[in-house]
Parts: C-alpha cells; structure tokens; sequence
C-alpha cells in the first residue's frame, strides 16, 4: 500500500493539485495532508474542493486551528518582530478571504490522525505529538528527544511538517521520524519545487504473521510556480513572499531556523 503525505499547503493550489496527479500517477491509493491550509499564497478557497474531490483526509494545524475559532493571530510560534509583522499579513489576507462554511471544517479538524498498516502503529500530526506549533528541526532534535516523543505517543512511525523541511530519522526498535516538508513555498535552497512524501507499506506473511515493512521517499515537486507569484501579486501579497516563490530562497521566517539550516539559505 503506497500512502502520499503533504505538509503545509499555504494556500497554494496550484502545487496541491500537481501533488495529487503526481502521487496519484506514482500508485498512492491514499492521501493524507498534515495541515496549515492557508497562509502565505493566494486564493484560500481554492484548497478546500480539491481536498473534498479527492478524499484527502487531514490534520488540524496552528493555522487551521486560529481561523477556524476566529483567533487574531496564526499561533506560528515566532518571536521575531519582522518574522511576526509579515505572518500578520499572511493571516489577516487567508481569513479574509475563507468563507464561513470552510473556517467552520477547519474548526473541527482533528490534531492529530492515527491508523495501523501490517503492524505499523502510524501518528499525524502537525509540529509534534505534544504540540501543535512544535518546531523539529534535524539539526536541532536529538535522537533521544524523538525516541521519548515515540514512547509517549505509543506510535512507530510519526509523521510531522510545520517547519517546511523535509528529513527523517531513525529511532530506536526500528520506529521512524519523518518530516514530510510541505506545498506552501519552497525549501531555502534557491529551487523553485516543494516536496511532499510518499511511503509504501509492505507486508510478508511468515507464520501466518503480517511482518510491516515500509520504504520513505520524498518527491520533489515541480507546479507552475509562475502563475502563482503573478496571482500573489494580483492579490497584493507581499513583495517577500512573491520572491520566495520565483527564487526558492525564504526572505521571511527566518526567525525560527536553527544556524545549520540558515547557513544554506541566501538570507
């Protein structure tokens, strides 16, 4: 069983709807979205029927959680003033701009999703399993630090975004951390593709026992990132944000990265 998972959509349409051709064509026979619908990008309402037409189910993020109960701000975790002016921004534009019916499926979002696949005791959720807004990053979180977060959640494959890149980790007892990235924007690498994941699930029957097995692979994902800087400029976005799209260098939310991943980025 062949599973896709995206982070992050940011409002970003256009890299949903490739995401889903693209692990459609790739077999995902299911696919699940790890939340922050809205934010940054244009055109909120444009998520929510692709989500609907493909049976995608998903996860409640900081963002979801904030417009859905009609908060004043994104609970983004920033402390930085600059980082927090331009996430106001961010907000203030998606809740305007989600209609009443979505805030209110936002709302009852679930914070975190779990299921079993051939023994795999599987969790989603957004930052982490104790907290919403959590950030993990891979050069911040210690091994030790996730094998106890695995212990607590009783889980043997987390699944987790929020900080907007990729990278997995291996745990103890043969359990994983996976960051699946996100749809929103790219990675501060200075390419223009996003990424999402996809896992496939395999099982051997040995002594009538289904022994779980599963391989991670992250996908990066080309979408018409032009139409969307000019959309975003349509909608008056910010200037930052219009950049990020055309160039794959974050010029925004910087705040938060520790210094190995800053050092990668051009800012």
């Amino acid at each position: 069983m062949k599973i896709g998972f995206f982070g992050g959509i940011y409002n970003n349409y256009l890299a949903l709807e490739a995401a889903i051709t693209d692990a459609t064509a790739r077999g995902a026979e299911r696919l699940y979205c790890l939340g922050d619908l809205g934010a940054f990008g244009p055109h909120p309402d444009r998520v929510f029927p692709l989500l609907d037409e493909h049976n995608i189910s998903c996860v409640q993020g900081n963002y979801d959680n904030s417009i859905g109960n009609d908060l004043q701000d994104c609970q983004c975790g920033y402390t930085d003033p600059r980082d927090n002016e331009f996430a106001q921004i961010s907000y203030e534009y998606t809740y305007e701009n989600t209609s009443q019916a979505n805030r209110d499926w936002m709302r009852q979002l679930p914070p975190e999703i779990r299921f079993e696949v051939y023994g795999t005791r599987v969790l989603l959720c957004h930052g982490s399993p104790r907290k919403t807004n959590e950030f993990l990053w891979e050069s911040a979180t210690s091994t030790h630090f996730l094998n106890r977060l695995a212990d607590e959640a009783e889980a043997d494959l987390i699944l987790g975004t929020h900080t907007g890149i990729h990278w997995q980790r291996e745990l103890s007892g043969g359990r994983r951390f996976v960051n699946v990235g996100v749809l929103g924007r790219p990675e501060n690498d200075g390419a223009t593709n996003v990424w999402y994941t996809l896992i496939d699930f395999d099982w051997s029957g040995q002594g009538g026992t289904e022994l779980g097995e599963y391989s991670v692979e992250f996908v990066p994902l080309a979408y018409d990132h032009e139409r969307l800087a000019r959309e975003m400029r349509d909608e008056n976005l910010p200037d930052e944000f219009v950049e990020t799209v055309l160039t794959g260098w974050w010029t925004t939310c910087l705040e938060v990265l520790p210094g190995k991943e800053r050092r990668t980025g051009r800012f």
